[in-house]
């Protein structure tokens, strides 16, 4: 299936169901009064998040949502049926943006997660409402309020403990193949991986790690060379960054230069990927003897000014690869992920359902409605409506 990592989809709540003009007529009830009921809210638009499905492809072809409308309301004080909610199903670590104000609305980042992103409009009230002791028969009812409609931008971000980082041909395909079931593919040619993919490095029975894999960067990917930066997004929840080099560039490159390519289109990219930790790590070391290995790997880590430790492998026969993998694990137990609540600040709320219905309500108070000789009917303190039969 096609990796598909961005869509665009509209959303539409539902619109509220209007009241209902309507007075009782029965053979021996002429004039029973006003029982025309309220109409129905709108059906709201929900996200779910579904740990079964790993791309967006399916919103490339239906891009627009709408939930249901509230039924009207009806006579005999029948209020009007709900509108149904609308369920739209997005995998697990889908971010959600408001196009229209650029608000992140929400991250979905656990499996059975929801998140309402259109909320259903108001019902509108019946002319039953509006009855008192000066408007006997109430002609007055009100609209329901329309449904919220907004565009989303859904991005897929994986969710992964371990983000590979590093130019095409580095090995970091190779290293996920090596040390997970994942099978990307592998070849002698720069760009390989064209999307990124996961990998379960399971250590044990009980520890495991999740590794991702995304395209190699190369310099002025900021500036869309290559295949950009868009997959770089896929790292921002990432714990740790392993940043692999090749020891021994075919192309007799500078491994330095290589190495500084990546961190500054990381700081171009994102001030708060680049100061993720980030582990150096060489590869391809079989190339060439230990002891030279070594020398090399010392001599470019002091280049780059690298203070911290550094790791010697080879991801094709797995020389040095299960210590690294056993320090990742370790390290992840010790740094557990800490779930980022961003504080929203409360918005000013322009319209509320009581302030609509209460300026109808006061507005039919106001008016006089002489049409008819009330004098049959009235309403007791409670409420209840008491029929004269002459």
């Amino acid at each position: 299936m096609k990796f598909v990592d961005e869509a665009t989809i509209l959303v539409v709540a539902g619109d509220g169901g209007n009241g209902c003009v309507s007075f009782r007529r029965e053979k021996y009830i002429p004039r029973g009064g006003p029982d025309g009921g309220d109409g129905g809210d709108g059906g709201d638009v929900w996200l779910e998040a579904d740990e079964n499905l790993n791309t967006l492809i399916d919103y490339r072809f239906e891009k627009s949502f709408r939930a249901e409308r509230g039924q009207n309301g009806q006579s005999r004080d029948c209020t009007g049926k709900r509108g149904k909610d609308v369920t739209v199903k997005v995998p697990v670590g889908t971010r959600v943006i408001d196009q229209g104000t650029g608000e992140t609305m929400g991250d979905m980042t656990q499996h059975g997660q929801k998140l309402m992103v259109a909320k259903g409009g108001w019902h509108g009230l019946g002319n039953t409402r509006f009855k008192s002791s000066v408007n006997r028969t109430p002609r007055q009812k009100t609209m329901g309020t329309p449904g919220e409609k907004r565009d989303l931008q859904l991005e897929l971000m994986l969710l992964a403990d371990v983000g590979m980082l590093g130019l095409p041909n580095a090995g970091k395909s190779t290293f996920i193949r090596s040390v997970s079931a994942a099978k990307p593919k592998v070849a002698d040619y720069p760009f390989t991986t064209l999307v990124p993919s996961l990998g379960v490095v399971r250590m044990d029975s009980e520890k495991s790690f999740v590794v991702a894999d995304i395209p190699g960067l190369i310099e002025g990917a900021a500036e869309g060379a290559g295949l950009g930066i868009r997959f770089l997004k896929h790292l921002e929840r990432c714990r740790v960054l392993l940043h692999l080099i090749d020891i021994a560039p075919i192309d007799e490159s500078d491994p330095v230069e290589n190495a500084r390519i990546i961190i500054g289109e990381l700081e171009k990219y994102s001030a708060k990927l680049a100061e993720k930790p980030r582990w150096l790590v060489f590869n391809k070391v079989d190339l060439m003897s230990q002891e030279e290995a070594e020398a090399r790997a010392k001599e470019i880590a002091t280049a780059m000014g690298w203070e911290d430790k550094y790791y010697l492998i080879s991801a094709v026969n797995r020389e040095g690869v299960n210590a690294l993998c056993w320090d990742v694990m370790d390290f992840i137990i010790a740094n557990p992920k800490v779930s980022e609540v961003v504080p929203v600040a409360p918005e000013k709320v322009e319209f509320m359902w009581d302030d609509y219905h209460q300026q109808q309500l006061d507005a039919a108070e106001a008016e006089e409605d002489d049409d008819w000789d009330d004098d049959w009917d009235e309403d007791d303190d409670e409420g209840v409506e008491i029929i004269y039969q002459k």
